[in-house]
Formats: structure tokens, sequence, C-alpha cells
């Protein structure tokens, strides 16, 4: 009998060790990092320049409107339509220069007043270091703003972690927008 409670007594303790030293699955909500425990890096700013493509018409357009404005609508600003892209990003303003990427999201016009939209897109990257990596931006489009500005929200691959803002200027209007963007952005 003393054998079978110091046995018993043994795996009581055993037990209990153990219980107070595992992990829970039904423990804290949030815990605080190293960012060394991610194997992240150095933080780093990388500029990116490249030309926009929004191809609206033509046989094989990248960008396609997807909601109208009410007929009710008589604004200038043609306020509510919706629009899905996928535009080409490439390294001059000619569209068959080396393609680095693609613009996926949608813009919509959100001003009743004047040409502006609200972006909400990920640049995509397809070549170079940056191949497989993306980043968010969402934003406001003043349309004929010479100079636009917009935050990056975060991103991916590369840019995980990443923060900025990207520049938009119009390069041309015809017979699709060609627009130059100088992105800047903070990443690990």
């Amino acid at each position: 009998m003393a054998q079978f409670t110091l046995t018993f007594q043994t795996i009581f303790i055993a037990c209990c060790l153990s219980l107070a030293t595992a992990k829970s699955d039904s423990g804290s909500f949030s815990g605080n990092l190293s960012p060394k425990a991610l194997g992240l890096k150095k933080e780093k700013l990388t500029h990116l320049h490249f030309y926009f493509h929004d191809i609206v018409a033509g046989p094989r357009p990248t960008a396609v409107r997807v909601a109208e404005p009410t007929a009710a609508n008589s604004s200038l600003s043609l306020f509510g339509a919706v629009t899905v892209m996928d535009n080409p990003l490439t390294i001059t303003p000619k569209l068959r220069s080396k393609l680095v990427g693609r613009a996926q999201g949608i813009y919509a016009s959100d001003s009743q007043n004047e040409p502006s939209l609200l972006m909400v897109f990920n640049l995509v990257f397809t070549a170079g270091k940056f191949n497989g990596s993306s980043l968010s931006i969402l934003g406001r489009n003043a349309v004929f703003s010479s100079v636009r500005e917009m935050p990056i929200v975060g991103g991916s691959g590369v840019f995980r972690f990443a923060r900025g803002y990207a520049e938009a200027r119009t390069y041309s209007f015809d017979p699709y927008a060609i627009v130059g963007y100088d992105v800047y952005a903070f990443h690990y």
C-alpha cells in the first residue's frame, strides 16, 4: 500500500507540474514578440518607379466598370461608378516595355463635385527581387491634381510590415491613362 501511495503521489505531482508548464489553447489572445522571432532584419526604405496603364476600352481592357451611377445622378464626376482593374505596371511609359507587375483592385468615383477616386488596390510584383511580393494601397486620388499621394497600408513577401506612400503623376491620357508612380516603402 505504501508503494501504491508513493507511486500515486509521484504521478500526481508530475501531472500537476506538466499542466502548470503546458501551453494552453485557451490561453491569451495576444502576446509580445521580438522582430527577430519572426526573422525580421533591419528596416529599410525602398523607392520604386514604374508606369501604370489603365486601359478602359478596346479589345483587351484592363479596367472594367462594374457599377454605374443611377440615372438620376447627373454628376460630371460619375459619382458612384465602380471599376475593377488588373492594370499592367511597366518600366517606361510604353505598354510594351518590361512588365514588372500588375495593379489589381478597384477604384470608385467618390466625389459629387470633382473627379476623385477611392483607390483600393495591390501592386503585385512579377519581376526581379520583388517577384511574388505586393504592396497594398488605400487612398484618395484627386484625378486632376498634378501629384496625388496615397498611403501604403501593408504588404506581403519582401514587403511584409510595409508602410509608406505612393505618388501618382499622370503621364498621358490618350487614348487611355498612363500614370507614373513613385513608391516609397519602409519594410524589413
